[in-house]
């Protein structure tokens, strides 16, 4: 996409800011360029075995598509039932045919604009607890490694209140023999007395 073609238009600026906000980078070649297709490259890694960046691109045809995250490319339009088709069968019967198809976004801007919502709410905000180097982390294992550390300090706080407990021990068992010392010692010399 060129930016300086698109300077003029506030909506253009607009994808242009969220782009730049996202991190989103602009690797349309010469070629695309002039078929009217826009390609971008996000700064998320995909799960696949290379970990490369997702790409998703726009095309001049209509369609949105992720253009690496599978064997092959897939649509991201809206998907919609088609109007039903009816065949006559051998027997004089008709037959009902319907299908599910992609609603095609005719307006290049209005393709820009719905691939970055598309990719803020699919792979920014879906993706989220995904680290930098594109390893996926589970919410029930970080959940469940919140609570490890978290029983970690309950069992560091019980065990610091179990030494404090018998340090408070020691010290009413000292306490209690230099009683029973005094006691005791008291008992012999009022023995020595009588």
């Amino acid at each position: 996409m060129n930016r300086e073609q698109y300077n003029n238009d506030t909506r253009y600026e607009k994808v242009l800011h969220n782009m730049d906000l996202l991190g989103i980078m602009d690797i349309t070649t010469t070629r695309q360029h002039r078929n009217g297709t826009v390609v971008w490259r996000l700064p998320i890694k995909n799960n696949n075995i290379g970990k490369t960046n997702i790409e998703v691109a726009s095309f001049s045809t209509g369609y949105v598509r992720n253009q690496n995250s599978s064997y092959s490319n897939y649509q991201l339009n809206k998907r919609c039932a088609s109007e039903p088709e009816y065949f006559q069968l051998d027997n004089g019967d008709y037959r009902k045919f319907e299908t599910r198809g992609c609603v095609l976004i005719p307006i290049e801007i209005d393709r820009l604009e719905y691939l970055i919502s598309y990719c803020l709410k699919n792979y920014f905000i879906k993706r989220a607890n995904e680290v930098a180097d594109g390893k996926y982390v589970s919410q029930w294992y970080h959940d469940w490694s919140m609570e490890r550390a978290n029983g970690n300090a309950d069992l560091e706080n019980k065990l610091r209140r179990a030494k404090d407990y018998n340090r408070a021990a020691k010290n009413k068992i000292k306490d209690l023999e230099n009683k029973l010392a005094t006691i005791e010692r008291i008992a012999r010399i009022n023995a020595s007395y009588r």
